[in-house]
């Protein structure tokens, strides 16, 4: 386990800078969710699941929870990523996971409700990158399309991994929107409580060959450091103003 003076040391030498953020009518935003399914949060659901309770996690699905409410009573625009794949269609380097037909690839059965609201999107990935993922094989993208038809200018992020999946989708869109494919999107805002990452301690990664060392808190704090530095906003916490 890494020690809590390694991580303090690590947010002084790279601090991230993140404030408060408060939602209103007056700047459409959608909410994206990344991956928050059972297969990365439901204790013992699969290989890349929890195997004991995880605050951690816990507490991001909780916030998940509550943002996909508020975005959902006021009518707002929601687009869930549902981390998926074949079972003939391995992830390199992780083991199988998410296999369609598993339970695995289906939200957490606290956000199970979206599947029938009018607000949500879901989409299946099949990969890491969900603005990848997004990819119809004429071409088009879900995402594109979904942020151009709902005339989004900012989108808040939450999900699961901080510094994989939340990451990776975070790094394209920015690109994406930084080459102009995305209008009218201006602002792309991570939620710091509502994402969260797996945690393997580097005493349990020296037991297998396969596994590499990913603490939690420390690899949660870099992937926000380097969302921000290609260009997004962190939010410290997120409310509404009404």
């Amino acid at each position: 386990m890494v020690s809590s003076n390694t991580v303090e040391l690590l947010r002084e030498e790279i601090p991230v800078k993140q404030q408060p953020l408060t939602l209103s009518a007056n700047i459409k935003t959608g909410l994206v969710l990344v991956d928050v399914v059972n297969g990365f949060c439901t204790v013992g659901a699969g290989n890349l699941a929890p195997k004991e309770p995880d605050e951690r996690i816990s507490h991001m699905v909780k916030e998940s929870v509550r943002l996909s409410k508020a975005f959902s009573e006021r009518k707002w625009p929601i687009l869930a990523f549902l981390d998926c794949h074949h079972p003939d269609k391995p992830e390199p380097p992780y083991p199988p996971h998410c296999i369609i037909g598993s339970n695995e690839e289906k939200l957490v059965p606290d956000l199970l409700w979206l599947e029938n609201d009018p607000n949500a999107t879901l989409r299946q990935k099949e990969c890491i990158d969900g603005f990848l993922g997004s990819t119809e094989k004429d071409g088009s993208n879900v995402f594109i399309d979904w942020v151009k038809s709902n005339q989004i200018k900012q989108i808040l992020v939450a999900g699961i991994c901080t510094d994989i999946c939340v990451l990776d989708f975070v790094s394209s869109v920015l690109s994406a929107r930084n080459r102009g494919f995305l209008p009218p999107l201006e602002n792309v805002i991570v939620s710091s409580q509502a994402c969260a990452t797996y945690d393997l301690p580097l005493h349990v990664a020296k037991t297998n060959k396969a596994f590499v060392s990913h603490p939690q808190e420390l690899m949660h704090h870099v992937g926000l450091y380097i969302a921000r530095g290609r260009g997004a906003d962190i939010a410290s916490e997120v409310l509404f103003d009404n």
